[in-house]
């Protein structure tokens, strides 16, 4: 405990959580309340995935009072971040940890999407696997739907396994309102005003192929979330379609030349 400044052991047992939440690369987490911590239901099956485990829980909970050398207790207090990074997974998708981790998407404590066009949109950590040891955390854009790596190193190496898979998806089930809209929004690269021949063609592919799903969806009447979008597509549709006609032409020109 590098960053712990503690002179006596009844400090350094009191304030475990407290220490760990403020600590410099643990922006990511949420307090666990001690209710759930001391509840030995939440913990089933934690004790054959963390070792040293139950001077790893006393520490956590705040009643750690075991004589050891310094190696011993520098083993147990990685147990004890490994077994609240696991107990961490299950509770945020309590009721309880679902509305701590919602006020840190609120402030964007997670970070926001790097991608231009998804204007800023607040990140939520999510791991790819439930499995210990697998890979790190990513965040998970919900407005683009696309994964990126943290910026800090410190986040970086975080265990994915520490927010789950499931979690984020399991947040804007239970706050639909925190859904952002989709966008179809997607650069386009041009030459002079005009869109470059060959991307232009894969973007009419694509067009296409999003409108024969979304007309799939129509008819299984599934709510596609570009309805807004849509309306102020057609009317710029005329425009559009006159612009690829003026780049073909003009990609005609330059190459008779």
């Amino acid at each position: 405990m590098d960053d712990f400044n503690s002179e006596t052991d009844s400090d350094y047992t009191s304030y475990w959580r407290d220490w760990f939440i403020s600590s410099r690369g643990n922006e990511y987490f949420c307090e666990i309340d001690e209710e759930y911590l001391t509840d030995r239901f939440n913990l089933t099956g934690l004790n054959t995935e963390v070792q040293y485990y139950q001077h790893a829980l006393d520490l956590v909970t705040d009643v750690f009072d075991f004589d050891c050398d310094d190696d011993m207790r520098e083993a147990i207090e990685k147990s004890a971040r490994h077994l609240y990074g696991l107990v961490h997974a299950r509770y945020i998708v309590t009721t309880r940890g679902l509305a701590k981790m919602l006020e840190k998407f609120k402030k964007s404590d997670f970070g926001k999407c790097p991608r231009v066009l998804c204007e800023a949109q607040p990140l939520l950590p999510m791991g790819q696997s439930d499995v210990a040891n697998t890979s790190p955390v990513k965040l998970y854009c919900a407005r683009c739907e696309d994964l990126y790596n943290p910026k800090s190193s410190r986040h970086a190496i975080i265990d994915g396994a520490y927010f789950g898979t499931s979690f984020h998806n399991i947040l804007f089930q239970v706050y639909p309102a925190m859904l952002p809209p989709k966008s179809q929004r997607r650069y386009e690269p041009r030459v002079f005003g005009f869109r470059v021949h060959a991307a232009a063609s894969l973007a009419r592919w694509q067009a296409d192929e999003r409108e024969k799903m979304k007309e799939r969806l129509r008819v299984a009447r599934i709510e596609t979330g570009f309805e807004d979008e849509d309306e102020e597509d057609e009317d710029d549709l005329g425009e559009e379609d006159e612009e690829m006609e003026l780049a073909d032409a003009f990609e005609s020109a330059v190459v008779q030349h």
